[in-house]
Parts: C-alpha cells; sequence; structure tokens
C-alpha cells in the first residue's frame, strides 16, 4: 500500500512541483487549498498521469478547520504554503507564516505523522553583511537584521517556533527544515510565478539596463526532489538543509536566455549593465529597490554542501534552470 503525503499549499509554485514528483514516484497525495475552485486547475496542472492518488482538502494557514481531516492517517507532511512577499506589511505575512506552521505542526504530531518537511528560506542562516561568516545551517539569522524585509523575516520566525515547538511536543514526529536559495525552474502554472517573475522581466526587457544584483539558484524540480528526500532519509531528521546551486549575475541569466533562447524569444532581454549610481538613483523614484541597493556588487558566502553530503543532492546548472525556465514562460505567453 503506498505511503500517503500531504502538501501543504499544493497551487503554489513550489507545492505544485512537489504534488506533480510525489504522484510520480507512486506516493498517495493529498494537499491543502485555500478554496475549493482551484481543484481542477491544479489537477490539470501536476498532469502526472494518474490524478486518481490525488485529494483534495480545503484548509487555510489562518484557521484550524480542515487540517484534522487533512492529516489522517498522513504518513509524511511537505508544508510548503507560506505567504509570498510583494511588499505586505509585516503582519500580514509573519502572523500566517508562523502561526500557520505552528498550526501545521500541531496537527501532524496530533495525527501521529513521521515527519514533517517544512520549506524555509536561505536567509533563516545567513550572517551578517560584512561579517566574513560563511552562510551555513549552523547559522541562525537575527530578525532585527535590516537586511531582511517582511517575507524573509516571516521565514525565520516561522522556522525558530517551529524548532521551538517539536523541542516541546514532537514527540515521535520528527522535523527537517529546507533552506532555497533563488527558486527559478519552470512554472507549473502561469498565476503562480513566485521568484520566476524576475526571469519573466528580464524577458521582457524589464528593466532596460541590469543592475549588479545576483541569485544562488535552485531549480524548482530539484528542490521538490529535494524536500522527498529529506522526507524519508532517517538522517535526515532534526536537520536544516540549505538548497542552493550555482549563483549567477543577473547580467548571465541574460546571456543563458540569449544563447539558450530562439533569437525572437529573447529579442528583448537586456544586453548592457546598469551602473550602480543609476540603480542608485531609480530607489529614490522606486523605494521598494531601495532593499536592494546594500547588495549590489555581493555575493553571499554559503556553503550548501550539506544536502549533498547527506542527501545525494545534486542540483543541474544554474543556466540550464534559467533557460527551462525562459522557454516555460515564453511558450506559457
Amino acid at each position: 500500500m503506498a505511503e500517503t503525503v500531504l502538501v501543504t499549499g499544493g497551487s503554489g509554485y513550489i507545492g505544485g512541483w512537489c504534488v506533480k514528483l510525489l504522484l510520480e514516484r507512486g506516493y498517495a497525495v493529498r494537499t491543502t487549498l485555500r478554496s475549493a475552485s482551484g481543484e481542477a486547475e491544479l489537477r490539470e496542472t501536476v498532469d502526472a498521469g494518474d490524478t486518481d492518488r490525488l485529494t483534495v482538502f480545503q484548509a487555510d494557514l489562518t484557521a484550524d478547520a480542515g487540517w484534522a481531516q487533512a492529516m489522517a492517517g498522513v504518513d509524511y507532511v511537505l508544508h510548503v504554503a507560506s505567504p509570498l512577499g510583494g511588499g505586505a506589511p509585516d503582519a500580514d505575512l509573519i502572523t500566517p507564516a508562523r502561526d500557520g506552521a505552528l498550526r501545521v505542526l500541531k496537527a501532524a504530531v496530533a495525527a501521529g505523522v513521521k515527519r514533517v518537511v517544512m520549506t524555509s528560506a536561505a536567509a533563516t542562516a545567513r550572517a551578517p553583511r560584512d561579517s566574513g561568516v560563511v552562510s551555513d545551517e549552523t547559522v541562525w539569522a537575527d530578525a532585527a537584521d535590516p537586511q531582511f524585509d517582511a517575507y524573509r523575516r516571516s521565514k525565520l520566525l516561522a522556522e525558530r517556533n517551529a524548532w521551538d515547538l517539536m523541542a516541546r511536543e514532537g514527540g515521535a514526529t520528527t522535523l527537517t527544515t529546507i533552506l532555497p536559495t533563488a527558486v527559478f525552474g519552470p512554472p507549473l502554472s502561469a498565476r503562480n510565478l513566485g521568484s520566476v517573475g524576475i526571469i519573466n522581466g528580464v524577458l521582457k526587457g524589464r528593466p532596460p539596463r541590469l543592475p549588479r544584483l545576483g541569485f544562488w539558484i535552485v531549480d524548482v524540480r530539484d528542490l521538490a526532489d529535494l524536500h522527498i528526500r529529506a522526507m524519508t532519509a532517517p538522517e535526515a531528521a532534526g536537520q536544516r538543509f540549505i538548497a542552493a546551486g550555482e549563483f549567477l549575475w543577473m547580467t548571465e541569466i541574460a546571456a543563458a536566455l540569449r544563447a539558450g533562447l530562439p533569437p525572437a524569444d529573447a529579442a528583448k532581454v537586456p544586453t548592457g549593465g546598469m551602473p550602480d549610481w543609476l540603480f542608485r538613483l531609480a530607489s529614490v523614484v522606486t523605494p521598494q529597490l531601495k532593499f536592494f541597493t546594500p547588495d549590489l556588487g555581493r555575493k553571499q558566502a554559503i556553503d550548501p554542501g550539506k544536502a549533498r553530503r547527506q542527501l545525494g543532492f545534486a542540483p543541474r546548472p544554474a543556466a540550464e534552470t534559467v533557460v527551462d525556465t525562459g522557454r516555460s514562460l515564453v511558450g506559457a505567453s
């Protein structure tokens, strides 16, 4: 009999890929949606052949209703759902992320789930700027550090509270957290682009000149695979894992798109760089850019080796991820 896995937020960018891979690997899959109206689209987008093994429950991170029913008889939980950024006030992100994680964990413990794998963020293990400390899983970021926006603070506080709860009340249920860097890769739905919006913007020529910003990239397909590896590996219990592949500057992302896509599809991809002074000037007009100005020309020092050593994580080349993302976005337009 197939083991049963509950994925929270299966209609999301990462959650959808988790559902798809689990179905392809023979698991019975449950997922939670805030509204039952999204079920038909979810079944179409995961397109894993046999969606008879997929059951959808209605449950929201901000309320208790539905979670006990969704958890009953579940072997594993992938807690992926979380509010996404976009300039929302702190309370609109931090409260549901923190309280929602605790709600999911309490329901999992009560149901006797073997393990919960929770999606956090690499920022939760980020050392202060200019500290000289290489970020790895032993590092805990400071929520008061000004380098973090509300979304990253919500991830940090949610993960901290999750570990504290499990230390007090976890019982036989174990917790593992996955800390992804910038997540790119083909979206299953045009509604849930997430961080893929960065590549979508570059394809459309926005910004027309590229600032000296870069990202440690993890492919969403590799990230979903890592969640499943962490779900079943005995050595993953009680551990944090940074999920990261290669680092690319935005100019390198643009170059990969121009090299990997047909010329017509990459026609608007910028070719020039933006001087730092111009980016800082633009941030006066567009205040949300101010958050990124301290990262101009910086490559955050991280050590992503733990997931490779302990779980056999083998992320694909970042340029391949970028091109696959661009190809998917062009095809969907």
